[in-house]
């Protein structure tokens, strides 16, 4: 720490000076100066090159944990605790997640024969088995966006989406139609909602039962019974929203559509495959040489 210290001051004060005040010797110093750097040196500054690619292609949102999936997903494997160092050495953070008190809201009823099939399970082992959906309020300078997202369990991609300046069942059902339109198998989705209105609304009740989606609803007073789709909204408003000021709608619309077409989902995408390849290489029978 002596020698990099000198080293930061050496063209401020004078070499000899500074090694009499910290007590080292002159010859040390040169010694220290004149060594390579090492391998793992190296390496390091490589790996940060790296991180701060990624840091800046995310608008410097990502944080450690995801910075270390992404890395993974680059064919870069390296510790948690690594990149941490990394980052706050070069002065990278991540977008921070607010706090926010609870809010309450009016209990509704449920349609008949509809319940809560999730049950706060929120993992799917195969695709196109259990999608959630809901809807979130974007600002702008000419007045509120709302925005309905249709998100599959499986790999977290959002399957569906749809913007209106009206939070109508229109809206909601247009969502789940790009969710249907974009489907490949026929087997019944389970699709996950709170008890708005706009998912009560007989056309909305009447769209997934003509389409093999089995509703299931949260239950009365019971916000964390979607907290997959409150999970998404909350990565969405403080990585991109809350940083942006639109002025217009259309704005809101080209950002959203970036942030989930060209950011969210090739994420989810590249972890699935991750994902994948961990689970073949487990998978492969060992190989006993002779």
């Amino acid at each position: 720490l002596r020698y990099q210290a000198i080293e930061r001051c050496r063209d401020e004060f004078p070499v000899r000076l500074m090694c009499r005040c910290l007590r080292v010797s002159a010859s040390g110093y040169y010694d220290w100066s004149k060594r390579l750097p090492s391998t793992r040196q190296l390496d390091n500054e490589r790996l940060l090159d790296r991180i701060r690619e990624l840091h800046e292609d995310s608008r410097g949102t990502l944080g450690a944990g995801r910075m270390q999936e992404d890395l993974a997903d680059a064919g870069e494997p390296v510790s948690l605790n690594r990149v941490a160092r990394l980052m706050a050495e070069d002065g990278l953070q991540g977008w921070p997640r607010p706090k926010r008190r609870g809010q309450r809201g009016r209990p509704a009823l449920t349609p008949p024969g509809v319940r809560n099939l999730l049950e706060r399970d929120f993992t799917a082992l195969e695709p196109e088995t259990k999608w959630v959906t809901d809807i979130t309020e974007l600002k702008t300078r000419q007045g509120k966006l709302y925005l309905c997202i249709v998100l599959d369990l499986f790999d977290q991609r959002v399957v569906g989406w749809s913007m209106h300046h009206r939070q109508d069942r229109q809206m909601v059902i247009r969502a789940v139609q790009m969710a249907v339109w974009q489907r490949q198998g026929s087997d019944p989705v389970i699709l996950h909602s709170d008890r708005g209105s706009q998912f009560r609304s007989g056309d909305y009740q009447r769209y997934l039962a003509a389409n093999e989606l089995v509703c299931s609803m949260s239950a009365v007073g019971h916000c964390g019974d979607n907290a997959a789709c409150e999970g998404f909204f909350g990565l969405l408003k403080r990585e991109r929203v809350h940083r942006m000021t639109y002025p217009t709608p259309d704005a809101a619309r080209a950002d959203v559509f970036e942030y989930i077409e060209r950011f969210h989902n090739p994420r989810m995408r590249r972890r699935v495959a991750r994902k994948d390849r961990k689970l073949s290489a487990l998978l492969q029978p060992s190989v006993i040489s002779g």
